[in-house]
């Protein structure tokens, strides 16, 4: 049986990151005719397509991504051979993540700590939208999403969610406005709220409260961001329905104070993966490390 060629398999590995045939074969240097002769050549040899063209565009097929996830390795593995061998380097480890756009920067920087400092280890961290962080990671682009929204899952959509965190969601705002002992009701009636939007975990349990009590809360903000309510608490809009974690620089400064009311309300942070031959053992230690942390 012949052995693979890792030419055409690098220059498989260059069209798909890229996603474009004719930007590639200009990167290269070569024509484009001949970058597809080779990228067939390869298909050949391993006996499955590795594209699809839906319009002008290219799109890897499942054996795309098997090979793809491969080749990251394969070429990785080279890079830090280099950096190994050479007088100047070593090995360095790279962890891919992407986190909502919306969510506590704290929640991110806490279940980063570990691997913040370590010269071995490089992290790329990505922001965006829910769908735009599941579609990079199903392409294999991204390691790991982290969410607090518990990610699709059915025979398309291939994610596997890890719950990683559970928080307590509290009333929290200017120490002035909880003074003293009071009720629900009371604390509402003379404060206005500030409110993750709807749809959310959250704002749909903390909804559920006020139905029960018969309070009708004054809202200040609906807002999907936590830097945004974060600003707005410090700036006492009102008191912010979030976990302590997001404003816990702010509440260990007495800056703000977190009721101590009961909700009874909690939010789930998740770290979303995709099933791979070759994961990321350092995703799989900051990911087992939190959850026992978090979750005991």
């Amino acid at each position: 049986m012949a052995d693979l060629n890792y030419n055409h398999l690098r220059y498989f590995w260059a069209v798909a990151h890229d996603g474009n045939l004719t930007r590639t074969a200009a990167t290269l240097n070569i024509s484009q005719s001949a970058l597809s002769v080779q990228i067939r050549k390869l298909e050949q040899r391993l006996g499955n397509d590795l594209f699809e063209r839906r319009g002008r565009q290219l799109h890897l097929t499942e054996a795309g991504r098997i090979a793809l996830d491969h080749a990251d390795t394969i070429f990785a593995a080279g890079k830090d051979l280099l950096g190994t061998l050479s007088s100047t380097g070593e090995a360095r480890q790279a962890l891919r993540i992407g986190a909502l756009a919306t969510l506590s920067r704290n929640f991110q920087m806490s279940f980063l700590e570990p691997a913040l400092g370590q010269d071995n280890v490089e992290i790329v961290l990505r922001s965006g939208s829910a769908d735009e962080l599941f579609l990079a990671l199903e392409a294999l682009n991204l390691d790991v999403v982290l969410t607090n929204q518990s990610a699709p899952r059915d025979n398309l959509t291939p994610f596997i969610t890890h719950r990683i965190a559970e928080q307590k969601v509290g009333l929290i705002g200017n120490p002035k406005r909880l003074e003293g002992d009071q009720e629900l009701d009371a604390l509402l009636r003379d404060h206005p709220v500030i409110l993750p939007s709807l749809g959310t975990s959250v704002r749909s349990g903390f909804d559920a409260v006020m139905e029960r009590q018969g309070i009708r809360p004054i809202i200040a903000a609906e807002v999907d961001d936590m830097a945004m309510m974060r600003l707005l608490v410090r700036e006492d809009a009102g008191l912010a329905v979030i976990p302590p974690i997001v404003v816990k620089d702010e509440i260990a400064a007495g800056k703000l104070l977190e009721s101590t009311i009961n909700l009874e309300l909690t939010e789930s942070f998740y770290a979303v993966t995709v099933k791979r031959k070759f994961p990321n053992l350092l995703l799989a230690m900051l990911v087992d490390r939190y959850s026992e942390t978090n979750l005991s």
